[in-house]
């Protein structure tokens, strides 16, 4: 898992051990921090990442079995997508509309194929879609 110092901050003092399922779930898993500022991450089993982030989660990906994820940072999201750092997406989107907030895709910046791996909704109305990036897109010419 990888966290920004804006989620490591908001989570401290939230995720501790028997607060809750999703507590419990993470404080069991190594978690890693992209930061260039905090050297000394408050929960457990943090791992501050730092210098060429690139280079540090191609070796995560190389050496870790199972999955890394990225947990509440659009910021981190972005960047990983424009390093081309992400095999795959999990995007829950929930039925409500907010009318302002920052955008998880940018504006600007290259445009990005996504093949559809699966789609569920739940009972909730959030419907969880996984995305896999596939490279550029491929626009019909007249």
């Amino acid at each position: 898992m990888k966290l920004t110092t804006t989620t490591q901050v908001s989570v401290d003092g939230v995720m501790d051990p028997g607060s809750s399922p999703i507590a419990d779930a993470l404080n069991t898993k190594p978690k890693y921090l992209a930061s260039n500022t905090l050297t000394e991450p408050g929960w457990a089993d943090t791992t501050v990442l730092s210098g060429d982030l690139a280079a540090a989660i191609g070796e995560l990906k190389a050496k870790r079995a199972g999955e890394l994820q990225v947990h509440g940072s659009g910021v981190l999201t972005r960047w990983l997508l424009e390093n081309d750092l992400i095999d795959e997406m999990n995007l829950l989107v929930v039925p409500v509309v907010v009318g302002q907030g920052t955008r998880l895709f940018p504006d600007t910046g290259r445009d990005m194929a996504l093949d559809l791996v699966e789609s569920r909704a739940c009972p909730t109305g959030i419907a969880i879609q996984v995305y896999r990036p596939t490279g550029r897109p491929q626009y019909a010419t007249n």
